[in-house]
């Protein structure tokens, strides 16, 4: 690997921008785009990449599990009712309204979270079609005569 490869795997490792990476790590700005792009093709600069994410990860001991416990527990802890309190001049202490609260918002995108890692939420719909031989070539066959029926 060159030197200009390296210093674009340590750039890219900061923002994760193959462009801008390219640019702080020397290259030209005008081809930045496209080498950037070309670079993270090659094989042996996306082992450097992924040898140095995997050094972090285990650096900072952030993973999966790591992420997804902490994850439940907001969710947990914003969806606990915690009571309205408010100062009493009387007796000089916080009392309780009777009126409850949770933080939904924070409840709310711990769980979409969640959701988006087991895969509850999808916008696209994986579809698997299997065509055997037979119908192909009934579907040819078909195409070949509206031809001959054009001529």
């Amino acid at each position: 690997m060159t030197d200009k490869q390296k210093m674009f795997v340590k750039e890219y490792l900061i923002d994760l921008n193959a462009t801008q990476a390219a640019i702080r790590a020397g290259y030209s700005e005008n081809s930045a785009k496209e080498i950037g792009c070309e670079n993270l093709t090659k094989h042996n600069i996306q082992e450097a990449i992924s040898k140095e994410v995997e050094a972090r990860t285990k650096k900072v001991e952030i993973t999966a599990e790591y992420v997804l416990s902490n994850l439940k527990k907001v969710a947990e802890r914003c969806m606990q009712e915690e009571e309205v309190m408010k100062y009493d001049y009387d007796s000089k202490e916080l009392v309780g309204t009777g009126e409850y609260k949770f933080d939904s918002s924070g409840a709310n995108k711990s769980l979409e979270l969640l959701g988006k890692y087991l895969k509850l939420f999808t916008d696209k719909v994986e579809n698997q079609v299997h065509i055997d031989k037979s119908s192909v070539d009934e579907l040819v066959e078909s195409i070949d005569k509206l031809k001959n029926e054009d001529k």
